[in-house]
This record gives structure tokens, C-alpha cells and sequence, in this order.
């Protein structure tokens, strides 16, 4: 299960609660909290003004089964590996050239700069058994900075298992703790999983689409976390 077009720039935070998360940090060298969508560019008195509005997200958290953690160095293979996976619909795919290459992405989880919204897109792992599955947390989308976009990827092997609704939930709760008020999330039509997951969570058909006849039309969905209790 997993959006489909994956976010393509991260910034890193220092801020956060951790909470209950101390299986998840042996080996911790980066956070790799949420990126600003190429949709909307927030500039940083923006973003430090939004701030003071919203709690920053916990760097960390876990549920009964996975821990969402700060990104690593050795998550550049995997993840790659699900770049690998995608549906060849999506957005952002291995070009021919073969980049990103894994020493690319390696790169892009070390060398992050500073991050001011407030917003975390966490690594996912199995706790009890680590190693990198996935991704799930908040980013920057088409609405802005105020009402971020919930964004989730887990590779093929993680699927059936129902960890995307798992992590997904977390970071719903974790929202509505840092008092953001709506979360969106944007979806191909085709992609049915995540549509599931979606549902699952809340969210509801905003009534918008994005019309796109060569990769599938994107749907917005939304979530009012003021009715979240």
C-alpha cells in the first residue's frame, strides 16, 4: 500500500517529542523530516509564523508493531529498491540513466539542511526486527504548510499486512497532538491500496481532482482532525 508519486526533496528538524520510540534508535545518523513539495514553496519567516500556530511533530514514534524513526544511512538501499518497485505510472521513477543511484540517495539522507515547519516524514521499520520498509508522515503539499499532505510508501514485501494503516494512523495522531487542524492527501485513481488505507483513517473525497489523461488523474482527499478524538 503506498501513495503513489513520492515526495522528491527532504529537509531535516531537530525538534520533536520522542515518545516510547527506545527500540528504534540504535544506529540513528539523520531525521529526515518533511519535504516542501515542488507544489508549494513556503519561505522560512512563512514557515517560522506557521510555527508558532502548531507543536512540532515527535521525532520518533511507535506503534504496537513498527517503529517511525529518524532516516539512516543504511536506508539508501531499500529505498531504492522501492523506487525500483513503483508503478511505472508514477511521477518519480529511476531514469535512464540509472539515478538515483543508492550513493545518491545516501547522500540525501546525510546532507539535509534545517528544517523550520514543524512536519516529520518518518522512516518505517518492524519493531523487534530493523531494517528499513517504507516511509509515512506529513509534508508540505498543494495546500500549504497549515494543512499538510499525509504521504506513505512501504515496499512490496511490507504489503498485506496492513503496517501503511498502522504508521498511517500514528501520524494522523501525532498531527491532531501537534494541533493541526486538516490533513490532506493526494492519489492516482488507479491506486486502489491507498484509497484503502485512506479510507480507513477518515479521509474523504474533497471533491477535487487534477486531471492528468497520461498518469492518472490525481484525487484530493481530506481529513478534518477537529472531529478527531
Amino acid at each position: 500500500m503506498r501513495q503513489d508519486d513520492a515526495p522528491s526533496t527532504r529537509r531535516s528538524m531537530k525538534l520533536g517529542r520522542a515518545r516510547d520510540a527506545r527500540s528504534c534508535r540504535a544506529g540513528l545518523v539523520s531525521t529526515l523530516p518533511a519535504p516542501a513539495s515542488p507544489r508549494m514553496v513556503e519561505t522560512a519567516p512563512r514557515s517560522l509564523a506557521v510555527m508558532s500556530h502548531f507543536e512540532p511533530m515527535a521525532s520518533e514514534l511507535t506503534t504496537e508493531r513498527l517503529c517511525l524513526r529518524p532516516w539512516r544511512a543504511s536506508d539508501a538501499g531499500p529505498y531504492r529498491l522501492l523506487w525500483m518497485e513503483r508503478d511505472r505510472r508514477s511521477l518519480r521513477l529511476i531514469d535512464a540513466g540509472g539515478r538515483p543511484t543508492v550513493d545518491d540517495l545516501r547522500r540525501q539522507i546525510l546532507e539535509q539542511p534545517a528544517d523550520d515547519t514543524g512536519l516529520v516524514l518518518y522512516a518505517v521499520e518492524r519493531r523487534g526486527g530493523p531494517g528499513f520498509i517504507g516511509y509515512c508522515g506529513l509534508i508540505v503539499g498543494g495546500v500549504g504548510i497549515e494543512e499538510p499532505e499525509i504521504a506513505f510508501e512501504l515496499a512490496k514485501s511490507a504489503h498485506g499486512h496492513g503496517y501503511a494503516t498502522e504508521a498511517a494512523r500514528a501520524v494522523v495522531e501525532e498531527a491532531a497532538a501537534a494541533r493541526r487542524r486538516r490533513l490532506w492527501a493526494t492519489v492516482r485513481a488507479w491506486n486502489t491500496p491507498s484509497f484503502r488505507v485512506l479510507d480507513k483513517l477518515g479521509f474523504q473525497a474533497s471533491g477535487r481532482i487534477s486531471p492528468d489523461p497520461s498518469r492518472g488523474d490525481t484525487v484530493w482527499m481530506t481529513k478534518d482532525l477537529t472531529e478527531t478524538t
